[in-house]
């Protein structure tokens, strides 16, 4: 019998009594009749057996189904029967049957005493559906029960019905109350139907699509266009003198790292700037993260300046008490208070609707209220929320200061951002906006509440408008956004982009014959010269301007109705509504300026408007073809430009610590949601931290290693054995130990001075991906000794960024390890140019056992430790400084916070724990689609670069090792410094 008949004969046997018994062979079945077994089920008399089956392999077994000869189951019929056997084994059966219907369950409840098939939910609810035995008994428990509260429970109210929540009045009261905790953006509805959403930031965003896009976002990013909503940037203004803001932000930068805010072409207006910007006064270190600004054009006769600030979110909490404080803003204005619906009142009107009997006038019975009354309908009506609805209305958002006279404004959410991202993103542009037209003559004579008609009064400034028309309509005429200068700024006012909605989307490409009426000689100056100052100008800059626009818009019932009363169906309206006109900036971004090859990939167009015009501009954006990106493509965005990524990249920033400290939990706690047997065991791989990186442990390591003798010590280590090199690494860290107690910890920074920077990449001699050719660089004095102290003794602890490229297959992946080759290495490499790498001896997993003994008692561990350390160390080699003994170097009050494949803190040396020394880490890294081969992006220690470089030769120089932490084995890759 198979084992699944057996299983299935057991669990039929399961309520049976003792004395029933079934044959399992016809060898037993006269034995198993004689004792009064049941072979029938009337018992039979004593006749002959039936025929028996064709199939000797089912004869006298217990079989299921239909037979296929026609046959039933086999039946054994006994030869005789005993009259006294057989009527106590019925008596058994019967008695069986008594105690499983009248036994009850475990409650004392009346329906436990039902048969189970008559037990039904239903029955608690409605008594009649019980027996007439049982109903009185349950309807007394049931007032029993109805009794026991000390209060009457409420009768819940009727929920509203569908139609009733989807009412636009509901919706929006709903949706202002999502909003107390994190802010949407005005773009959140559209993503919220097609994208991931993940609270991020005090935000609400997109992480990527429902549906798969990755490669045609990168088509768009490469051929065409692809869109970002990037209006959770923070935007932060200063208003004040010229020179005394410059004074004060000059403590923030440094010319050694680049521009500064004082650079000429940015100072204008004409251009974009960024910087990444330091406490006051503590360059190198202690830096905040990178901002982007924007002055704005110089008036003639007055010195008073206006600078635009955007930052990441996670800066702005670190950035905006630095800015007070250099420009000694520390005045706060109290917004004065506005007689509106705010979030804070829409939210308690709507929390007190479901409770109507708190006032009398609007007692009604349970469960009938749907509607609003007529006295909630006279209050203020809902407004949808615009800008930061977490913010209280008497949180101030401005800061003044009587000594400078420098006013700080926080205009977070005050201003739309979108990021278009590719090279005809300006054809997108050209075809989705017009420049406004002009008002005609009774517009002008009449006076308006409008911006755009006391606008149109001033010959100035309309001339200017016309100068700024026709710079937009040169942007025509050129093929690639990426020619444009890097940061070009325009501004410009438009109409409506509704009024040109088409009825389906097309995608927007250059026009052949919109190029040739462009004039060469302008679009020729436009690309070398870029904007002129003047036509930087833009109405966006005034706060006045800004609310105007955005009170005054015109709704979608409002625009629908003046659609519907157009004579030909479909057509523009004309003339076109004076609340048309939104004034908005065009700024430029640069796409890739570093490395040799795909200068100005990823170029593009930010578009800036004024709040409440979102969807307005969004939906005819998209009716263009574009593609929509979330955050995972502004990484990738980032990765193939072969920049840093904020906060991802910026381990020596606030915000970057953080953010590493939450990838590291969100890794582990994945980690711990796998069984133990379908884990990477990093123990065995030689992967101390595969969930973080521990860049102030490695940037320390490095700085004593290149000390005095350490450069010796460590050229000899690389032709050492594992053994050998652990040992002299003992010797080190115990030093180190006592060094780090005398010496107070310093913390780690990332190499950004200009001038270093080229250094380091003259020395990694730069080349094209995948290494193919070296590229051409200036003079640079050669590496030897006293070149290399020199910049040592500046940036002995510091980090630079850096590109590798793998000369074969593999894909880097997050935390990859950056390794020095050995000798032998670069040998192999100069045998074969396609070898692929060498390999990582397996480490032995020393905490194994001692996390199978924490499973045990404590007098059982403490025995089975002895021997099982005996018999560890007979077999297995010594073990090594970098991996030592757990059970003489850990705390037995640390074995709780053990995880099977993890190494536990303290971590040994980083970088000689494995066969090649440890250089850094990886922070991203993927196959790159535009380089066709596996690049990372990360960091390795200056200090142990440049022990590194002065010992390959030269025609090796920057060749270096990579492996992933799931992997044993190595990748040979160059590594290249991109400044």
């Amino acid at each position: 019998m198979s084992a699944a008949k057996v299983k299935m004969r057991g669990k039929k046997m399961r309520n049976q009594p003792v004395s029933v018994q079934y044959p399992s062979s016809p060898l037993n079945v006269e034995n198993s009749s004689q004792n009064g077994g049941k072979t029938s089920v009337t018992g039979g008399d004593d006749g002959p057996s039936t025929e028996r089956s064709k199939n000797p392999q089912q004869r006298g077994r217990w079989v299921r189904g239909h037979q296929r000869d026609g046959g039933g189951y086999a039946k054994e019929m006994p030869k005789c029967i005993t009259a006294g056997a057989f009527a106590k084994a019925r008596a058994a059966e019967v008695s069986a049957m008594l105690k499983a219907v009248t036994k009850t369950t475990g409650s004392c409840h009346v329906f436990g005493a039902l048969p189970k098939h008559m037990r039904r939910r239903a029955m608690s609810h409605n008594t009649k559906r019980l027996p007439r035995r049982l109903r009185d008994v349950a309807n007394r428990m049931r007032e029993k029960s109805l009794q026991a509260g000390s209060k009457k429970k409420k009768e819940q109210a009727k929920s509203k019905s569908r139609k009733a929540r989807r009412r636009h009045g509901n919706l929006l009261l709903e949706f202002n109350r999502r909003q107390r905790k994190n802010m949407w953006l005005e773009t959140h509805i559209w993503h919220a139907k097609r994208f991931h959403m993940v609270k991020k930031w005090g935000y609400c965003l997109g992480v990527k699509p429902t549906y798969k896009c990755y490669r045609p976002c990168y088509r768009a990013m490469s051929s065409h266009c692809l869109l970002q909503d990037l209006s959770y940037y923070c935007c932060i203004e200063l208003q004040g003198e010229e020179d005394k803001l410059l004074a004060s932000l000059s403590q923030l930068t440094s010319k050694e790292a680049g521009p500064t805010f004082a650079a000429a072409l940015s100072l204008s207006g004409r251009r974009q700037g960024s910087v990444v910007v330091y406490r006051a006064g503590q360059y190198p270190s202690q830096p905040l993260g990178p901002v982007s600004f924007l002055w704005r054009p110089r008036v003639q006769g007055s010195t008073h300046r206006q600078l635009w600030i955007w930052s990441h979110p996670t800066i702005k909490r670190d950035l905006l008490p630095e800015l007070q404080t250099v420009c000694q803003c520390h005045e706060a204005v109290v917004p004065p208070v506005v007689p509106v619906v705010t979030p804070a009142d829409v939210v308690p009107t709507q929390e007190k609707e479901p409770k109507p009997e708190k006032t009398p006038e609007a007692k009604q019975t349970a469960g009938s209220k749907r509607k609003r009354t007529s006295k909630d309908n006279s209050g203020p009506p809902a407004k949808k929320i615009l800008g930061d609805g977490t913010r209280s209305p008497t949180t101030p958002v401005t800061w003044t200061s009587s000594s400078t006279g420098i006013v700080i404004n926080d205009l977070t959410m005050e201003i739309v951002r979108y990021r278009l991202i590719g090279p005809q993103s300006h054809s997108v542009l050209a075809e989705t906006l017009e420049a406004a037209t002009d008002c005609d003559v009774t517009n002008k004579s009449q006076p308006s509440s409008l911006w755009w008609p006391e606008h149109c009064k001033d010959g100035s400034k309309m001339s200017l408008h016309q100068q700024q028309a026709d710079v937009y309509h040169i942007l025509k005429g050129i093929y690639s956004t990426g020619e444009l200068p890097a940061g070009t700024v325009l501004g410009l006012t438009v109409d409506d982009p509704r009024l040109t909605l088409p009825t389906k989307k097309v995608k927007a490409l250059p026009c052949v014959k919109q190029a040739q009426e462009v004039d060469e000689e302008k679009r020729k100056e436009l690309i070398l010269r870029g904007v002129s100052e003047q036509c930087c100008q833009s109405s966006l800059w005034e706060k006045s301007v800004r609310d105007n626009v955005t009170d005054n818009k015109i709704s979608e019932q409002e625009l629908n109705r003046m659609r519907s009363e157009v004579l030909v169906p479909g057509s523009r309206l004309s003339p076109t509504p004076l609340q048309g006109r939104v004034p908005i900036l065009l700024v430029h971004q640069p796409g890739k300026q570093v490395g040799h090859e795909m200068s100005s990939w990823g170029a593009g167009w930010d578009l800036l408007l004024p709040k409440g015009w979102g969807m307005a501009f969004w939906v005819p954006l998209v009716y263009r073809g574009v593609r929509i990106g979330g955050l995972d493509m502004s990484l990738k965005h980032f990765q193939n430009k072969g920049a840093p990524h904020f906060p991802h990249d910026y381990p020596d920033c606030p915000a970057g610590v953080r953010f590493q400290e939450e990838q590291e939990a969100e890794l582990l706690d994945k980690f711990k949601r796998r069984p133990p047997a379908k884990r990477t065991n990093y123990i065995k791989h030689g992967c101390l931290a595969p969930f973080c990186c521990p860049w102030q442990q490695l940037a320390e390591e490095w700085e004593l290693i290149s000390g005095e003798g350490g450069e010796e010590r460590k050229g000899d280590r690389q032709t050492r054995t594992t053994t050998e090199a652990d040992t002299v690494m003992e010797e080190e860290m115990t030093s180190r130990a006592d060094i780090t107690v005398a010496k107070p910890q310093s913390c780690v920074t990332v190499l950004r001075n200009r001038k270093s920077l080229r250094l380091l990449s003259g020395w990694c001699k730069p080349t094209t991906s995948k290494g193919q050719r070296s590229c051409r660089v200036g003079e640079v004095p050669p590496l030897d000794r006293s070149a290399a102290a020199s910049l040592l003794t500046a940036h002995g602890m510091s980090l630079v960024w850096v590109r590798v490229s793998l000369l074969s297959k593999g894909k880097p992946e997050l935390h990859a390890m950056v390794c020095a080759p050995t000798t032998e290495d670069l040998q192999l490499l100069n045998k074969d140019r396609g070898s692929s790498g060498p390999q990582e001896p397996p480490h032995r997993d020393h905490f194994k056992s001692r996390v199978k003994r924490r499973k045990k008692g404590p007098k059982k561990a403490a025995a089975s430790s002895l021997s099982s350390d005996k018999t560890e160390g007979k077999q297995s080699d010594l073990p090594s400084a970098s991996e030592p003994n757990p059970t003489t170097s850990e705390d037995p009050k640390s074995s709780s916070d053990f995880i099977f494949g993890l190494w536990p803190d303290p971590l040994p040396s980083v970088t000689s724990h494995c066969s090649r020394v440890t250089l850094g880490w990886v922070t991203q890294g993927d196959f790159s689609l535009s380089a066709g081969c596996g690049e990372a992006l990360g960091f390795v220690s200056v200090a142990g670069l440049l022990n590194t470089l002065s010992n390959q030769p030269m025609e090796h120089r920057g060749m270096l090792l990579l492996r992933n932490p799931t992997s044993l084995h190595y990748r040979f890759a160059k590594i290249n410094i991109e400044v």
